[in-house]
């Protein structure tokens, strides 16, 4: 039986990648399915779509901080909101493609997203908190550095932010299961019911 590929679009700097990073990988693991995972330069995205977050109503954005701290309760997670926010996320993002080259690339994002969302360590922005990120486990920090500033791994993030565009990705995280792309944090139970599905259908 082929197992079930769930592309992940994702970027650091979205507090909703956060939750949907902490949620989706035990239904990953509970359908033995295969995560690709695709970092998306969230900025670029908004400006081709003409969409600026913080020109929403005040009363949304603050609904949306105490939404976030109902989720953090709702699945005891230990997130807070950083102090310093928005960060710039291109050098974290083209690292976590640079650690493909030692196979950590999940490893990797895991601890930015426990280095930023619940540690409030702002400093994974730059090469400071990304190269002790790499140290810890166990990548060179220059070598980490060199690679992510390389033509290569330039060139593929854009590649897969224009990959996510062309797939209908606006927004992340994103998540497409044959086909079938689900948008949002509150996903999970409709992505599941999908590998479900399909899985009983084999």
């Amino acid at each position: 039986m082929d197992r079930k590929q769930i592309d992940f679009y994702w970027e650091i700097g979205s507090t909703n990648s956060y939750f949907s990073w902490k949620l989706i990988r035990p239904i990953v693991e509970r359908h033995d399915a295969v995560m690709i995972l695709h970092p998306v330069n969230l900025g670029f995205v908004f400006r081709h779509h003409n969409y600026v977050l913080m020109d929403e109503p005040k009363a949304k954005i603050s609904n949306r901080i105490r939404d976030l701290q109902r989720w953090a309760a709702r699945y005891d997670l230990p997130f807070r909101m950083p102090d310093i926010f928005p960060i710039k996320t291109s050098r974290a993002l083209r690292a976590s493609l640079a650690m493909r080259r030692w196979d950590l690339e999940e490893a990797f994002i895991d601890a930015l997203m426990t280095a930023y969302w619940e540690q409030n360590d702002a400093t994974i922005a730059d090469y400071t908190g990304l190269s002790a990120v790499a140290a810890k486990l166990g990548v060179d920090p220059d070598s980490l550095e060199t690679w992510s500033e390389s033509d290569d791994i330039r060139q593929l993030l854009i590649d897969s932010t224009n990959h996510a565009l062309e797939r209908g990705v606006f927004g992340v995280p994103s998540f497409i299961v044959d086909g079938e792309m689900y948008w949002g944090k509150d996903r999970m139970e409709f992505i599941e019911y999908a590998l479900a599905k399909d899985l009983s259908a084999e």
